[in-house]
């Protein structure tokens, strides 16, 4: 049961807290953050709340989520930080901040509709039913399953893709996917504060991670759209970050074991 101050007794007992947080990284999203909030929280086959961690973004984003709070306390959340401090950073703050509520399934997506919002419940429930412990909402596994990219941009995701598994040794098709799905476990189970890197490099790590430390992954097929409003985050020096992160955590997965080890699970409280 979730209780929120703002709301009295009777309301209390009618809220039910979902049981799997979407974490959307914003910085100057201003153009999208109320159409995909609005977008998660109309879903019907399965009920997910959202938190918005926002780099103090100079467009007021953060200012439109506060708006929205105020109508869903119980649904929608902020997390303000001091400013831009990069993906992975953003994504581990968000991470903690689930832990901390108890969600049983948290899920990693973008605020610019590249991914479709009407999978996430495709998502979640390939982990929720056993199927796997992360999931991956896949551009590749049935082809190339981009639209409005520039030439160039899509072969450089697709090879680099390739690259990693061969690198890797990873079952992945899309190795930097940013539309994940993880049980709580998993994050449990990985030192987040020993994550190194902030850009794209960070999606693979956190699946390289999974897959040492024994987690199974399962991609769902999706189509990614290029966003129409706002500007991309992507430059050269994410993916150099990527290439040469990659090396080393094949270097790492070989000559530093302890790294990839899972971490003990906390203990359940039980009534009684």
């Amino acid at each position: 049961m979730y209780f929120n101050s703002k709301t009295n007794y009777k309301q209390q007992t009618l809220i039910m807290m979902s049981d799997s947080l979407v974490i959307i990284p914003t910085y100057n999203e201003k153009e999208n953050v109320r159409n995909i909030i609005n977008a998660v929280l109309a879903l019907e086959e399965h009920q997910f709340d959202v938190l918005i961690v926002d780099d103090n973004s100079p467009d007021g984003t953060g200012a439109i989520v506060d708006e929205m709070i105020a109508e869903r306390p119980d649904r929608i959340h902020i997390l303000k930080r001091a400013g831009k401090q990069g993906l992975g950073t953003a994504y581990i703050a968000g991470f903690k901040w689930a832990l901390d509520r108890h969600y049983e399934y948290v899920i990693e997506m973008d605020a610019d509709f590249s991914h479709p919002v009407s999978k996430l419940p495709e998502l979640q429930a390939t982990c929720a039913s056993g199927q796997a412990d992360l999931s991956v909402g896949s551009r590749y596994l049935t082809g190339v399953n981009v639209v409005d990219w520039p030439m160039g941009r899509m072969l450089m995701s697709y090879y680099a893709s390739a690259y990693v598994r061969l690198i890797t040794g990873m079952d992945v098709r899309d190795t930097t996917a940013g539309f994940v799905c993880y049980r709580r476990e998993v994050l449990q189970s990985i030192d987040l504060d020993a994550i190194e890197f902030k850009g794209y490099a960070f999606q693979i790590e956190m699946k390289f991670t999974a897959h040492r430390m024994g987690f199974r992954i399962k991609e769902v097929p999706i189509v990614f759209v290029n966003r129409v409003l706002g500007t991309s985050k992507m430059n050269s020096s994410i993916f150099f970050e990527a290439l040469w992160g990659v090396i080393k955590l094949r270097w790492d997965s070989i000559f530093n074991k302890a790294r990839f080890t899972r971490r003990p699970l906390p203990k359940q409280i039980t009534a009684g």
